[in-house]
């Protein structure tokens, strides 16, 4: 087409679940009581352990984070889903769908490196007990947390001003439920060979070194776990570690699926279901796993309550 004639795109329509549609009032209230008990429990979680001075912990410190994290990961996909869902309201405005984008890809790329920070927390308590308190002061939590923050953001900023100068001639409607890189790249008029080059080793660079991170720390806690005496301690080790490792092995496996790919998917059937694993059901069973199935969380609730 020519640049004459060429007409730019001002907003996407977000197909959402179309071969569901005859379950929309399922999903609508499926989805909304995930989204409101997700919210809830990471809720619980923060003012548990801002309110319970025995949780001021470098290990809790990081698990609000967490909390925080995965409230605002959630709310960046699920509220406009519903809206899908109860309003039919699909359409997303181009500035809007890149917000929605940068920040979905961001504090994904955050809580990456906050999983990493968590085991390295891990690490150092169980192997180096005696080095822990001087090493993890609250001066380097903070300076860690922040680290893993900013680095999700900006991890993904070079691909996000990248994608924005990307031309949108038609067609505008997206398959997905939210605005993912995949199926926005699919929809543009412009070569997008160097951004789905440099979004795979941008995408290959957070998990690579974040899982490398993590498992490394996960195998030395292995190693020193099998060296204690006694099966009070090595359980008690082993029941901290283990829900942690649930956590990344779900969202590691999920989000490589999705984004340690050269190439953007041309089929969006299977990724959508495996996006709304990662992006609700995920957030939903976090908080769960990591906290309140944990003691000391369970007596500060019981207390505060």
């Amino acid at each position: 087409m020519n640049d004459s004639t060429e007409t730019l795109v001002t907003e996407f329509i977000l197909l959402g679940f179309p071969e569901l549609c005859h379950l929309r009032g399922l999903l609508s209230g499926l989805f909304l009581t995930i989204y409101l008990v997700t919210i809830l429990e990471n809720l619980v979680i923060v003012l548990t352990i801002r309110a319970s001075q025995q949780l001021h912990t470098p290990m809790y410190f990081f698990l609000a984070n967490l909390s925080v994290l995965e409230t605002l990961y959630t709310s960046v996909t699920v509220p406009k889903l519903l809206a899908g869902l109860l309003a039919r309201v699909r359409t997303i405005s181009f500035s809007g769908c890149l917000t929605q984008l940068f920040l979905f890809l961001s504090l994904g790329s955050s809580e990456c490196f906050l999983l990493a920070t968590m085991a390295c927390d891990r690490y150092l308590a169980i192997c180096r007990p005696l080095h822990y308190p001087a090493a993890m002061n609250w001066q380097l939590c903070l300076r860690l947390a922040l680290s893993a923050w900013l680095g999700g953001f900006l991890a993904s900023f070079v691909s996000m001003a990248l994608i924005s100068r990307l031309r949108f001639c038609g067609p505008n409607v997206l398959n997905h439920f939210f605005c993912d890189i995949s199926p926005l790249l699919q929809l543009s008029c412009s070569d997008t060979t160097t951004i789905e080059i440099l979004d795979f080793a941008a995408a290959l660079a957070v998990l690579a070194t974040s899982l490398l991170v993590t498992m490394v720390s996960y195998a030395h806690i292995l190693v020193t776990v099998l060296r204690i005496a006694g099966w009070a301690g090595r359980r008690k080790a082993f029941s901290t570690c283990a829900s942690h490792l649930v956590v990344v092995a779900t969202f590691y496996t999920t989000t490589i699926f999705m984004y340690a790919r050269p190439h953007a998917a041309s089929s969006f059937d299977s990724n959508k279901l495996v996006s709304v694993i990662y992006s609700v059901v995920t957030p939903l069973l976090n908080p769960l796993i990591y906290c309140l199935r944990n003691r000391d969380i369970r007596e500060a609730l019981t207390k505060l309550l």
